[in-house]
């Protein structure tokens, strides 16, 4: 029997322990008045961490879930174990069947996030339409490793 899509949730939330709600499809700037180079710099991050978010996407999207594990950031690789990971993975998107659309709904940029050490990480939430779910909303977070590339750390299907 295939782990239910809460089950992800958990291993996921162990990686990143947050929901990270957000009700807007525009950044949120940080608090206090920014100047505008580091608006700029949030906004290029921002981009820099949908592209990585979108290609690890592409890799789960094929089934390769080994390597989107050994892609993912150092943070989660230290928190979830790959075997854990491709076995809670398998039981969560097999039944949804293959992704028809993806359209990103909201993109925010925080240093901090509940249970995670502090760091530049951007929640990018997605409307995605599966063969067996229409309605799936995903979270993928992108973090900056320490190498400065942007690799995912938490990712959450509802």
């Amino acid at each position: 029997m295939p782990a239910p899509a809460s089950a992800l949730a958990f291993a996921m939330l162990a990686a990143l322990a947050c929901s990270c709600q957000t009700t807007s499809s525009a950044p949120t700037a940080p608090t206090g008045a920014p100047s505008a180079s580091s608006q700029e710099a949030a906004t290029a991050d921002e981009r820099a961490a949908q592209v990585a978010a979108e290609a690890w996407l592409a890799v789960v999207d094929s089934g390769a879930y080994a390597q989107s594990w050994g892609d993912a950031a150092s943070f989660f690789k230290g928190t979830v174990d790959q075997g854990r990971w491709e076995a809670q993975l398998n039981g969560a998107r097999t039944p949804l069947g293959k992704v028809l659309s993806r359209t990103l709904k909201a993109v925010r940029y925080a240093t901090t996030l509940p249970g995670a050490p502090d760091g530049q990480y951007v929640v990018l939430q997605y409307a995605t339409a599966f063969t067996n779910k229409q309605g799936a909303a995903e979270t993928v977070t992108p973090m900056k490793d320490p190498d400065g590339q942007w690799r995912v750390s938490g990712y959450y299907i509802k």
